[in-house]
């Protein structure tokens, strides 16, 4: 049993009741312990071929799930592509990969083909692992699983501190990961970062079996693990910061052209597109509209520091939307597939909009009698559209209908009693 697993077994998980601790610390009456080397050292990062075959032969032979994370340089490159990716795994330690050395990490994934990969936040890392070619078959993610068992908090370094009784530093989390050669400090929090995952994974497993959920747990894994890649964003111009504030077909034009340009020119610089212009300059641009480069330098985010050239390429692409028929321009809002936001209902559809008062209130106090979350008990929106337009109210119709909108089954098991009630109380 390691240092962690011991520190586990006598939380407070293991308490009568064992609930999750309220703040997030250790149940020891002492301090939780800093955490503050890996136990075999900083590995070497690994950056060329044949240091790759080396790692992948050790963590085929390993045991046990594998812990996997990655780290990008969001907010200074353009995408969110993966700039370093840990694993560690019994009998074969804890790798650094540097995937701008290593860009094809496919075969380390075929050989993890089958285990069970460990991750916090899963949704987060698995799309910049699939772009290098790791793709997990079976997954454990701990901060989901957190929010099943209750936890208050559930990021790494609060999970880590409560459960096991270690601090991980996390002085790194926002750092420029492309950079190279990356320091020794954030080699050491990168390695940490994977140091415990399999630990905390072991400890909340029982706990949640505890609690009577594991079986939940792992339809959720599942449906992550098998989820396909999310479809690219339409329109993703429209979700510029401040957009609320534009309301003519004019003004949306112009954002949409200045959000296109900066895309191209971010790209091409492999820069976040938030440090070629703000959003909220392009919002300010759409709104004034202006006529010509000193009125566009006169506006906030165009200001002197940005050269005559610069000026001129931004005060083009007003141009190209002011010079649209209005054919061109795009329509106020998005195609919304479903229901009307809520807020709407009132207006459109008062019985609706009881209805789904009613079911609100059903699934709050159904989460709060399960201890998690309701957005992970069952997804806004497919109450929502079970709602707008609601079966017969019987429990076996919303069940289908639940289905049908991508709940897992245990969540029909949980929720469509309590959605059928609710839903025959409106009818009544």
């Amino acid at each position: 049993m390691t240092d962690a697993q011991e520190t586990a077994a006598a939380s407070s998980l293991r308490t009568t009741g064992g609930a999750p601790p309220d703040d997030g610390g250790s149940a020891d009456s002492g301090a939780p312990t800093p955490l503050l080397e890996p136990r075999e050292g900083i590995p070497p990062v690994i950056a060329d071929e044949a240091a790759l075959a080396e790692v992948i032969a050790a963590f085929a032979a390993g045991t046990g799930p594998v812990a996997v994370d990655a780290e990008r340089a969001s907010g200074y490159r353009y995408g969110q592509r993966a700039y370093l990716v840990q694993l560690r795994r019994e009998g074969a330690g804890t790798a650094l990969i540097d995937p701008v050395g290593c860009p094809d990490l496919s075969a380390l994934g075929e050989a993890l083909s089958g285990v069970e990969w460990v991750l916090h936040a899963a949704t987060q890392d698995l799309p910049c692992l699939r772009e290098i070619g790791m793709v997990p078959t079976r997954l454990f993610d701990t901060e989901l699983a957190g929010r099943l068992a209750g936890f208050p908090r559930v990021g790494l370094g609060a999970m880590v501190e409560g459960v096991l009784g270690f601090v991980l530093e996390k002085g790194h989390s926002a750092v420029d990961w492309s950079t190279r050669p990356l320091p020794e400090p954030w080699l050491r929090y990168a390695a940490l970062d994977v140091e415990l995952l399999v630990d905390l994974r072991d400890a909340l497993e029982k706990e949640l079996d505890r609690q009577g959920k594991l079986d939940w747990a792992r339809q959720e894994f599942d449906a992550i693990a098998s989820a396909p890649p999310p479809e690219p964003r339409k329109d993703p111009w429209r979700r510029t910061s401040g957009m609320h504030k534009v309301r003519r077909r004019r003004q949306l034009g112009v954002v949409r052209e200045l959000w296109q340009t900066r895309d191209r020119i971010a790209q091409r610089r492999d820069v976040s597109p938030g440090k070629v212009l703000s959003d909220a300059a392009i919002v300010e641009a759409a709104l004034s509209l202006p006529v010509n480069v000193q009125a566009l330098a006169a506006l906030t985010g165009f200001g002197h520091r940005m050269g005559r050239r610069q000026l001129e390429q931004w005060q083009a692409a007003v141009d190209r939307a002011k010079a649209l028929s209005e054919s061109q321009l795009p329509q106020p809002g998005q195609p919304v597939a479903g229901p009307p936001p809520p807020r709407a209902w009132a207006d459109k559809d008062p019985v609706a909009a009881a209805r789904l008062s009613a079911a609100r209130t059903a699934v709050s106090a159904l989460a709060e009698e399960l201890n998690m979350p309701q957005e992970n008990l069952i997804a806004p929106d497919a109450v929502r559209r079970v709602c707008w337009e609601p079966p017969a109210a019987d429990e076996a119709a919303v069940a289908g209908a639940l289905a049908s909108y991508g709940a897992r089954p245990w969540q029909v098991e949980q929720v469509a009693p309590v959605l059928a009630a609710a839903l025959a109380g409106q009818e009544a």
